[in-house]
């Protein structure tokens, strides 16, 4: 019997992590441990908005490891799934983790019944000793903040949502527990990927009229204290307990909440995807 192929080799790129840390705000060691990817992982998400505005700005999305650190963290912009998770793959594998890059099926807010979309969605599996986790610090309003075991099928409170995975047709689904229900957030395919391989999914993602960020300002920041979605004109606030608070915004609040809310250094080039939000409220 031949032996089986060997696996790819790990992409590693270099990444400046000094100045990584001084983005998100962490001085503690950089030791591949499950604590040390607890507090970066917890603290990703809350210093590194999730926004695809040069989506909605026809600018394109460069998801090359030096454009991704000249933007998320030279210019203190955020970015969408292949941008964060990208940058957090090559974080972990600098600090000396096992990393390998997954991709995923979103089917967030879709009813049960729909179909199976592309996969579109960049996550991790970080195996420590052994043991794999789904590590994700780049889907948004939902997103993980602390690894979940891959290879349990049990519920895994968080600080924000409790997670499960569970079996979906050679997949893994993964839910969310929201007002007492079990919500879908992906599906991710087994396989590993390569860097190379996120270019389709990201070009479609960033250019193809089908995908909502070409329609829609969606920027989210979570921090230990609650989940913030500006999503459109609404901007929702949601608290660990479940407390939600939600309100519409003018243009003026929209930039000024990008700035101050968000962290980003809003450019006089956003105004009209701005205003188009500020317009993007629903009929009663």
């Amino acid at each position: 019997m031949s032996a089986a192929p060997a696996s790819p080799a790990p992409e590693v790129t270099a990444v400046d992590l000094a100045a990584y840390c001084r983005r998100i705000g962490y001085a503690g060691p950089l030791t591949p441990t499950l604590e040390t990817l607890r507090a970066l992982q917890e603290r990703h998400p809350a210093a590194i908005a999730f926004e695809a505005i040069d989506v909605l700005l026809d600018r394109g999305v460069d998801i090359s490891p030096a454009a991704v650190d000249a933007k998320l963290i030279g210019a203190g912009r955020g970015g969408y799934c292949f941008e964060q998770n990208g940058l957090f793959k090559r974080v972990l594998q600098a600090i000396g983790f096992e990393v390998e890059g997954l991709i995923a099926r979103v089917n967030w807010n879709a009813p049960a019944d729909a179909p199976a979309r592309a996969p579109s969605h960049m996550a991790l599996r970080v195996t420590i000793e052994g043991e794999p986790w789904l590590v994700d610090v780049g889907f948004g309003s939902c997103v993980p903040t602390a690894p979940l075991r891959l290879d349990t099928r049990e519920p895994q409170p968080t600080a924000h949502e409790t997670f499960r995975l569970v079996p979906a047709g050679g997949e893994l689904q993964l839910e969310a527990e929201i007002a007492g229900r079990w919500a879908p957030v992906y599906r991710l395919l087994p396989t590993p990927q390569l860097d190379a391989d996120y270019e389709l999914a990201n070009w479609y993602t960033a250019t193809h009229p089908d995908s909502h960020f070409r329609h829609r300002l969606i920027v989210t920041c979570t921090t230990p204290e609650a989940r913030h979605v500006l999503a459109g004109a609404r901007l929702t606030v949601r608290s660990p307990d479940g407390a939600t608070e939600s309100r519409f915004l003018d243009a003026e609040q929209i930039e000024r909440e990008l700035a101050e809310r968000f962290g980003l250094p809003v450019e006089p080039d956003w105004r009209p995807a701005i205003e188009r939000a500020a317009a993007d409220i629903p009929a009663d």
